[in-house]
C-alpha cells in the first residue's frame, strides 16, 4: 500500500511518501525567511508561497521514493485546523490528483497528525494505552487522555495563548527574529551554562530568585495560561532598557532562560500530575514544542520519580511540521477503519 501525504496547515509545504507504516521520502520547503520580513505568518503570502512551491516538492518526493503517482493507493492531508488559506492550497492538490486518479482521499486533524508523528519509527506495540498526551505548538497547548489509539479525549488546555505564541512575543519583546522558540531556546542554553559564573559574581549563587512567576492556575486542575507569564516578562523588558536604553545580551539570556525555565516547570509537572490523576503509566508529548531539550528533560527526570514511560518524536523533523506524521496518520486509518463504503469529502 503506497500513501501520499500533504501538510501545508500554516508556513511549511511538506510531502511525503509511505509503503505501509513505512516512510520511502519526504521533503519540506520552509517559508520562514520570507515571514522573517514581517515577524508574523501572513496567511495571504503563506498560501502564495505553498502555491508556488508545491508542485517542485511532489516532483522531488515522488523522484526520492521512486514513485509515480499511479502506484498511490491512498492521499492523507491536513484539512483543520491551521490557516484556511494554506489548508486550501493542500487540500485542493490533493484532491484534484484523487479526483483524477480515482484514489481514497482521506482528511487528517492536525493535532491527530502530531500525536501520531510519535509512531514514527516505531512499532505499534511499543505505544501502550492508556496514556496522557501533551500536545505543544505555536497554535495549540492542550491535554488528552488517550484509552486508545482513536479514543482521544481533550481533558484540559491553555486559557489564552500556546507555548509557541508566547514564545515568539516574548522574543518580539527582546527584538529578537521570528520564530522565537528556537532563538529563546538558544539564549537559555547559553545562560544556564554561564550562569554559575555570573551568579558567583554577582554574590547571589544558588539563592538567586526566580525573575518570573509559575502559573499554577489550580493544581488539581490542569489547564494553563501565559498571559500573565508575558506581562511579567514585558514589565521586566521595559524595566531594564528604562534603566540602560537596551537590553544587553546578557539580559536577553536572562530573560530567555527565566521564562522558558517557569513555562517547562508548569507544563512537565502538570503532565506528570495528570498521568497520575488517570491512574496511567505513559506520558506522551508532541507538537513542534516537543523539540525542547529542557521540556524533555524536566519531563523525563519527573517521569523517573514516578515509574512513569516517557515517549517523544523519535526524531526532531517529526516535531515539526510535517508530511510525515500524516502519512503515519493515514496508514493507521487505512489499517483500523473500513474506508470501501463510505465517501470521503475534505471538509475544513
Amino acid at each position: 500500500m503506497k500513501i501520499l501525504a500533504f501538510e501545508t496547515s500554516c508556513d511549511d509545504t511538506s510531502i511525503a511518501i509511505f509503503e505501509d507504516e513505512r516512510l520511502l521520502a519526504m521533503n519540506t520547503d520552509s517559508q520562514i525567511k520570507i515571514h522573517n520580513k514581517t515577524w508574523w505568518v501572513v496567511p495571504e503570502v503563506a498560501a502564495r508561497e505553498h502555491a508556488n512551491v508545491i508542485f517542485d516538492v511532489l516532483t522531488q518526493t515522488l523522484e526520492d521514493a521512486n514513485t509515480k503517482l499511479e502506484d498511490i493507493d491512498y492521499i492523507g492531508v491536513t484539512t483543520n485546523p491551521g490557516l484556511l488559506p494554506s489548508l486550501l492550497t493542500g487540500t485542493t492538490v490533493a484532491s484534484t490528483i484523487s479526483t483524477v486518479l480515482q484514489t481514497k482521499i482521506i482528511p487528517i486533524n492536525h493535532i491527530e497528525a502530531h500525536i501520531f508523528a510519535n509512531f514514527l519509527e516505531r512499532k505499534e506495540s511499543e505505544i501502550e494505552f492508556p496514556l496522557v498526551c501533551l500536545t505543544v505548538s505555536g497554535g495549540h497547548n492542550d491535554m488528552y487522555s488517550m484509552k486508545s489509539m482513536w479514543d482521544l479525549e481533550k481533558i484540559w488546555s491553555s486559557w489564552d495563548d500556546a507555548w509557541g505564541e508566547a514564545f515568539d512575543k516574548v522574543a518580539k519583546m527582546m527584538g529578537l527574529w521570528y520564530p522565537g522558540g528556537p532563538i529563546v531556546s538558544q539564549l537559555s542554553e547559553e545562560y544556564e551554562k554561564t550562569s554559575p559564573t555570573t551568579l558567583l559574581l554577582s554574590g547571589e549563587g544558588s539563592k538567586k530568585k526566580s525573575l518570573f512567576p509559575r502559573v499554577w492556575l489550580v493544581k488539581k486542575e490542569h489547564n494553563f495560561s501565559f498571559s500573565g507569564l508575558k506581562s511579567a516578562v514585558k514589565r521586566e523588558v521595559d524595566k531594564r532598557i528604562a534603566e540602560k536604553w537596551e537590553l544587553s545580551d546578557l539580559d536577553k539570556r536572562e530573560i530567555s532562560y527565566e521564562f522558558e525555565t517557569a513555562v517547562v516547570e508548569v507544563l512537565a509537572y502538570k503532565l506528570v500530575q495528570a498521568a497520575k490523576q488517570k491512574w496511567v503509566e505513559t506520558v506522551m508529548l508532541a507538537g513542534w514544542v516537543s523539540a525542547n531539550n529542557r521540556l524533555k528533560d524536566q519531563i523525563e527526570t519527573l517521569c523517573n520519580k514516578e515509574w512513569l514511560e516517557f515517549i517523544y518524536p523519535k526524531k526532531l523533523v517529526y516535531c515539526m511540521d510535517n508530511a510525515a506524521m500524516v502519512g503515519i496518520n493515514t496508514y493507521y486509518r487505512v489499517k483500523y477503519w473500513e474506508f470501501e463504503d463510505k465517501i470521503w469529502v475534505v471538509k475544513l
